[in-house]
């Protein structure tokens, strides 16, 4: 029927050798999907009746789309019913593009442009390239196409081509296309890389199939063997710049799955240079010349087809060709995939979690293999013919039984792994100790060989002794150990390392992957110790100068998020390890119990730092309380400073910097003996005497009024700057009489905005400037309330822009705060209407994640305050909510904590009843947890269970979010 029907529309031609079409695997119940011979019968019904009527053209399109549509249903509709996953998918989409153009082109030449006699120049040739001619088509692809001529164009082929390009467009394809003659094919591949990649996955589609044969013998015999050296460079230079600008990891929490490290491309990687260097159709081929194992290549042969299959879903759930796997698809595409949450798991992501893991050890393979297999194939071509391993020793050096070849350390013997299996740590050590790169071939033959590393050789204390010398290395073990963690030696290793390996944090706080997150944590803390970072971590690094147990700081490092996703507290869980790890690594019993106190306490000055107020002697006498000893402060400080700043760009900023810096400091004086309850008094009444000393122009009984108003939380909470700037202000407000002075100081260092406004106290003060902050752009990150005696707010808040990030500095957006505040406290503002109003929506990024509000009340944290924590999803207007309903629940704000890891926010208040006592009756306590919960509702969230409230003599609770790290 098919042929008949050609010899109907223009005899020689039209037609095409079978191997041509479809080019690719034909899928399950092909016509299901497009039946091609019906298409092209009715496609020739329409010319022979309409001839080229002026509705031809859009009767045909009709048609055309109609089969098209029907065909992506059906696809769609398979691979929702899991028929064969990602492979069977796009090689689907494949099939109905060729049965497509193939009856377009059909009907171009026989119908729409024919010519009887057709001259060889008025021939041409169609042939699928890039990923369209591997015959992969993700369903919103891009379909590449090149239109081959025999040796120059004619009026007549021009016409034809542009018509099938003009249907292919109006049918809403993005077709990418070049028309060339075969000697400028030949010509541009020699020129260009990119083009000769395409070409090198070139599959006939239609036409004179001479055409096409002509160009693969001139292709080979001119391009293909006179360059498979310098097209190997080139990929791998290529892929090199790709990974470098998509941030050179393959554990960023938001991959791109074509371009990012591990992705398609790096598996396209191999397949290019199997083809060009071995001549085989694909990375099977590669099993054959011995280069891939068996194993190798079902490893590579499941992770094309999982990276397959979630591209498919990643196209249709967006609807459009996205290859970012973003936050706000990564639940739903683990859902598609079967990744299910479980009941048992200790968080409600655990599905999402399982998904991205499963992505990140794919990722993992596809780097790890193609890296190797590459560099091998690299290395064979530049080493041929082969030589035998004896012949390549003579003349090279010896270096602790490996040899050096240029720059490279390889092994001495293709056994020598087998023989002695601590040889795959001592390779990596004897590279970290001489500066040497590591040379392929060693690299494939640790892959191969990891499962030599078993009990035997971690309890061997040789290798142990090895692992520690790189962890401890002068150079540094950042680079090292990230070398090992590629090549799957560290989690063989550690197996405890090995369980967090591509262990995903589903949050927006966190920027890595966990095992990728700690390497650079143990980077950060070499670079504080050698003072590379004296400048952005000055007092980290003086207090490192002064550490005592560096052994103990650096496993700490290394293991204080080791039981990150195993429920339960990572902390608590996370120090069992470091028992059961630290005699195996040689630390002595003073050592594995310091190191187990780090991991076990690792979030301990963070939180206190960043949800407690450190001016309240409570949170100091606490804290100390754990601590216990000057040396644990100083390790505690340098392990979280490390820790924070390896969450991510940005996470380390000034502010936490200056926090931390006042808790080590007061801590320390109380360590040291130098903070007692007689000292506060002296330490007050010298603030007060240090602001007589700044304001020496002022009448002494101004002074003694300004200094009657304070209470001694003001004197203790700030330095004498701030003091004599605050009197300053007061004395202006007064002669001036005015109810309200805001006045704004910023910190470059910091990077932040100090907001000081005086005015008459209210109730739900605090509420309205918060809001009226929002509203003018600005995020609060820490807030000081006093109340002086003459009934005047004095608060402190501290300010970076909500937008931007920084200080809060422009003076546009300074200009609008001081109106807005003045608007909002005449009652000019409803605050509500205006925040929804002009305060802009929850990114959609942010709508993806859940955050479980809970309100926590706790009556130990301080002996004068009720401490209230809110944890909650961040959006607009939050705090503004919050401070609202703490109002009209009667109660006083007296200082809070405002702290955003992500997309949750972590508020902390020191609350008084109204008559200014802490918070003691349950039914009151009950109240206010449950008014606070209903004004966190959150659409995506059911509330959380009831949590104790914790009174003296109860155990303290664990803790309620790791955001702090």
């Amino acid at each position: 029927m098919l042929a008949s029907l050609r010899r109907s529309i223009g005899g020689r031609e039209a037609s095409v050798v079978d191997r041509a079409i479809p080019g690719g695997p034909v899928p399950a119940a092909p016509r299901a999907i497009i039946d091609h011979e019906r298409l092209l019968s009715c496609l020739i019904e329409k010319t022979e009746e309409q001839r080229a009527g002026p509705g031809l053209r859009a009767s045909l399109l009709g048609d055309l789309r109609q089969v098209l549509t029907t065909g992506r249903d059906e696809i769609r509709r398979r691979f929702l019913e899991d028929h064969g996953g990602g492979e069977a998918c796009m090689h689907a989409q494949a099939y109905l593009m060729d049965r497509l153009v193939v009856a377009l082109a059909d009907i171009a030449v026989g119908r729409l442009y024919p010519a009887p006699n057709p001259t060889t120049a008025e021939r041409f040739a169609i042939a699928a390239t890039g990923g369209y001619g591997r015959g992969e088509l993700a369903p919103f692809s891009d379909v590449d196409l090149l239109f081959l001529l025999p040796y120059k164009r004619t009026h007549r082929v021009e016409q034809t081509i542009e018509a099938i390009l003009y249907f292919l467009w109006d049918l809403g394809l993005k077709v990418g296309h070049a028309v060339r003659t075969i000697e400028e094919c030949l010509k541009a591949s020699k020129q260009d890389t990119t083009i000769l990649t395409c070409l090198l996955e070139a599959r006939p589609l239609w036409g004179d199939a001479r055409f096409y044969e002509e160009f693969r013998r001139r292709f080979a015999k001119q391009v293909a063997a006179s360059s498979s050296r310098s097209f190997v460079a080139a990929k791998l230079a290529e892929r090199d710049e790709r990974h470098r600008k998509m941030g050179d990891s393959r554990y960023v929490l938001e991959p791109n799955i074509k371009e990012g490290k591990g992705g398609l491309r790096d598996l396209q990687t191999l397949g290019w240079i199997a083809r060009y260097v071995y001549r085989v159709d694909d990375v099977a081929g590669l099993v054959e010349r011995g280069v891939l194992t068996d194993a190798e290549l079902t490893r590579l042969t499941k992770a094309r087809q999982f990276l397959w299959t979630v591209r498919c879903h990643l196209h249709y759930v967006t609807n459009r060709p996205e290859e970012r796997l973003t936050f706000d698809v990564q639940r739903e595409i683990a859902r598609r995939m079967g990744y299910a949450d479980r009941e048992a798991s200790a968080t409600a992501t655990a599905g999402v979690e399982r998904f991205m893991k499963h992505y990140f050890l794919i990722a993992k393979d596809v780097g790890d293999l193609t890296r190797v297999v590459c560099a091998a194939l690299e290395a064979g071509r530049q080493s041929a013919p082969r030589r035998s391993l004896g012949f390549l020793l003579r003349g090279q050096k010896m270096l602790d039984g490996f040899v050096i070849d240029g720059e490279r350390l390889d092994v001495a013997d293709e056994g020598q792994f087998r023989s002695q299996p601590i040889d795959m740590i001592r390779l990596f050590r004897t590279a970290q100790v001489h500066g040497l790169d590591l040379h392929p071939r060693a690299l494939m033959l640790i892959s191969r060989s990891l499962r030599l590393i078993g009990p035997k050789l971690r309890k061997d204390p040789e290798a142990n002794r090895l692992f520690m010398d790189i962890l401890l290395a002068d150079k540094g073990a950042e680079e090292t150990l990230r070398r090992m963690n590629e090549a799957g030696v560290l989690g063989r290793l550690v197996e405890d390392f090995g369980r967090i390996v591509a262990q995903m944090q589903y949050d927006m706080y966190h920027v890595y992957t966990v095992d990728e997150h700690t390497l650079l944590a143990l980077g950060i803390l070499h670079r504080i110790e050698n003072g590379e970072l004296r400048e952005r971590l000055p007092r980290a690094t003086e207090v490192m100068a002064a550490i005592q147990s560096r052994r103990a700081l650096y496993v700490a490092v290394l293991l204080h998020d080791i039981a990150k996703g195993r429920g339960g507290d990572h902390s608590l869980l996370g120090a069992r390890v470091v028992r059961k790890l630290g005699p195996r690594f040689g630390l002595d019993e003073q050592e594995t119990e310091t190191a187990e106190w780090l991991v076990r306490h690792h979030l301990l000055m963070s939180r206190a730092a960043l949800k407690r107020d450190i001016d309240d002697d409570k949170t100091i006498h606490d804290f100390v309380g754990v601590v216990a000893s000057p040396e644990r402060l100083r390790l505690l400080l340098v392990l979280t400073t490390a820790d924070i700043d390896a969450v991510g760009p940005g996470r380390w900023n000034g502010w936490k910097a200056s926090l931390l810096n006042q808790l080590f400091e007061r801590a320390m004086a109380r360590l040291t003996g130098g903070f007692n309850a007689a000292t506060r008094d002296r330490r007050v009444r010298a603030a007060q005497e240090a602001l007589r000393g700044a304001l020496p122009d002022w009448d002494p009984a101004d002074v003694d009024a300004f200094i009657a108003k304070a209470y001694p939380p003001y004197w203790l909470s700030l330095d004498t700057d701030t003091h004599a700037h605050h009197a300053r202000m007061a004395r202006v407000a007064a002669h001036e009489q005015r109810t309200l002075t805001v006045e704004t100081r910023t910190d470059r260092d910091a990077q932040i905005t100090e907001a000081t406004i005086l005015t008459p106290d209210h109730p739900g003060l605090f509420s309205q400037l918060a809001g009226a902050l929002a509203l003018s752009g600005a995020n609060i990150v820490d807030a000081r309330i006093f109340t002086l005696a003459d009934g005047m707010a004095l608060d402190v808040f501290l300010l970076q822009d909500a937008t931007l990030g920084g200080a809060f500095d422009s003076p546009d957006k300074l200009a609008r705060l001081s109106v807005t505040l003045e608007r909002s406290l005449s009652g000019e503002l409803h605050m509500d209407r205006e925040l929804a109003k002009r305060v802009p929506a929850l990114p959609s990024r942010a709508r993806s994640f859940r955050v479980q509000p809970r309100v926590l009340v706790d009556d130990q944290a301080s002996r004068t305050h009720t401490v209230i924590e809110v944890n909650g999803r961040d959006r607009p207007g939050f705090l503004f909510t919050v401070t609202k309903t703490l109002t009209e629940l009667g109660l006083q704000i007296s200082s809070a904590k405002i702290s955003t890891y992500g997309e949750r926010v972590v508020d902390v208040f020191y609350v008084k009843d109204v008559f200014g006592l802490k918070l003691t009756h349950a039914q009151k306590i009950e109240q206010i947890r449950s008014a606070l919960l209903h004004a966190l509702t959150d659409p995506d969230c059911a509330p959380a269970p009831p949590a104790p409230v914790r009174r003296a003599g109860r155990s303290r609770p664990g803790p309620t979010s790791e955001a702090a790290e």
